[in-house]
């Protein structure tokens, strides 16, 4: 939206008005709100699961390890203080010491997917790659969730 228009809907009384520069494919693949057609098909950034875990670089494993078990969680996202995600530590996938950090054995860089991709991208991936989960980022790398992949087919199964 242009300056002026955005001066234009403020002038009228709205008050959450953005200049977002950088364009609508952007915006959706930022998690922001859709509207139309595409908004009422579920995306990655729908079925993303916020309350899961993080991990620091410099975090023990044996603390992760003990904090993960019996929670639920298998996966971990490795964050800075942005929450931009630095890498993934997968439980199932360690086989080193507990005496680590978890900088030492984390997948770095993982894949990731946008919030607004449709759901059967990131499950093929998922199938290929043999992962129960992929990470939701924004653009600019910050965490947005995890994507399971029970949840994705638990949805799709739904749609069919």
């Amino acid at each position: 939206m242009s300056p002026r228009a955005a001066s234009r809907l403020e002038s009228l009384g709205f008050q959450e008005v953005y200049d977002y520069v950088a364009g609508e494919a952007d915006w959706f693949a930022n998690g922001l709100p859709m509207e139309g057609s595409n908004a009422s098909i579920p995306h990655a950034g729908d079925l993303a699961r916020r309350d899961l875990p993080t991990c620091r670089l410099d975090d023990g494993l044996r603390d992760i390890v003990d904090r993960l078990s019996g929670s639920g969680w298998d996966a971990c996202p490795v964050v800075n203080d942005e929450r931009v995600v630095l890498g993934l530590l997968r439980l199932d996938h360690m086989d080193t010491p507990v005496a680590e950090t978890v900088e030492h054995v984390m997948e770095s860089g993982p894949s990731t997917w946008r919030p607004d991709v449709t759901l059967d991208q990131p499950l093929a991936y998922m199938h290929r790659r043999n992962v129960d989960s992929v990470v939701i980022t924004t653009t600019d790398g910050r965490l947005v969730g995890l994507l399971l992949q029970s949840d994705v087919e638990r949805v799709t199964d739904a749609l069919r």
